[in-house]
C-alpha cells in the first residue's frame, strides 16, 4: 500500500511538471514527511532526487509542444536568471539561516501574494510578448536581481524555485507561460544537479538507498504524471496555465503563513 501512495502522489505531483513546467517538490516535501514519515534531511535529499527526474523528463515530454528550436532563441535570457539564480542559492545557503526565520517568511509571504494576485487578476495583459524593460541593460541587471532573489528563497525553502522562475519570466520578459515553463525547467535542471552533487556525498544519502523502492515506484509515477501533464499542455489555454500557476502561489503563500502562524503562537 506504502507503494501505491508513493507511486499515485508521484503521478499527481509530476503532473504539475508536464503542464506548468515545476518540479513540484514544494508539495512533495509535505508529504514525505508528514504522510510518510520520513526524517526532515532524508526526505528533503529523496525530494531532490525525484524533482531532478521530474524536471528533466518534464523537459523532453514538452518538448513535442514547446520544442527546443523555441527555447533556444531564449539561451541568454536562462544564463540571465541563472547567474544571479546560483548566486542567491549561495548566499541563500550560507548566510540567509542567519536572518531571522520570521522576518524571512514575512518577505516570501509577501512575495508570494503579489505573485499569485498578477497571476490570477492580471493573466489578459501579462501575456504581451514584450519584456517589462525596452533597455537591454536595465532588463538584464533586473533578471539578475530577480535570479538572487529566487535563489536565495529556492535555498531556504529547499525548492527549485519554478514558482518563482515562471512569474519572473512572465512578468519580466513577457514571455508566454507555457514558453515560460519550459524555460523555467531548463533553469531549474542546473540548480537541482548542484544541490544533487552536494548530497550525493553525505551521509544520509547512503542511508536513502535503502528506500529505492520506494523511489522507484514514486519516480516512476512522477514520470507518467509528467507525460500526462505535458499532453495537457497543447490543450491549455495559456490564460488558464497563468490561472493555475496564480492558485498554487496561494496555496504556497498559504503553507508559508500556517508554519509562521504556528511559530507566533
Amino acid at each position: 500500500m506504502r507503494n501505491f501512495f508513493s507511486f499515485s502522489s508521484g503521478a499527481i505531483i509530476g503532473s504539475l511538471g508536464g503542464l506548468i513546467g515545476l518540479g513540484g517538490a514544494e508539495f512533495r516535501l509535505p508529504l514525505l514527511v508528514g504522510f510518510f514519515g520520513f526524517a526532515t534531511l532524508n526526505a528533503v535529499i529523496i525530494n531532490k532526487v525525484i524533482s531532478l527526474s521530474v524536471v528533466f523528463f518534464s523537459l523532453l515530454f514538452r518538448s513535442h509542444t514547446i520544442g527546443f528550436d523555441e527555447i533556444l532563441p531564449h539561451t541568454f535570457t536562462i544564463i540571465n536568471i541563472l547567474i544571479g539564480s546560483l548566486f542567491g542559492a549561495y548566499i541563500g545557503a550560507n548566510y540567509a539561516m542567519k536572518i531571522k526565520q520570521e522576518f524571512l517568511n514575512k518577505i516570501i509571504l509577501i512575495l508570494l501574494i503579489i505573485l499569485a494576485l498578477s497571476m490570477l487578476f492580471g493573466h489578459n495583459y501579462l501575456i504581451s510578448g514584450n519584456p517589462l524593460f525596452e533597455n537591454k541593460i536595465v532588463l538584464f541587471v533586473s533578471g539578475v536581481i530577480a535570479g538572487v532573489l529566487i535563489g536565495i528563497i529556492a535555498a531556504v525553502l529547499g525548492v527549485a524555485g519554478g514558482e518563482f522562475i515562471i512569474p519572473t519570466l512572465i512578468l519580466l520578459f513577457g514571455m508566454d507561460p507555457k514558453l515560460a515553463g519550459s524555460i523555467s525547467l531548463c533553469i531549474s535542471l542546473p540548480t537541482m544537479l548542484m544541490a544533487f552533487s552536494r548530497y550525493s556525498k553525505s551521509e544520509q544519502f547512503k542511508q536513502i538507498i535503502n528506500e529505492k523502492v520506494f523511489m522507484i515506484y514514486m519516480i516512476f509515477g512522477s514520470l507518467i504524471g509528467a507525460f500526462l501533464g505535458s499532453l495537457l499542455l497543447q490543450y491549455v489555454n495559456s490564460q488558464y496555465i497563468a490561472l493555475i500557476l496564480g492558485c498554487i502561489l496561494f496555496i504556497s503563500a498559504w503553507k508559508v503563513f500556517k508554519v509562521q502562524h504556528l511559530k507566533n503562537s
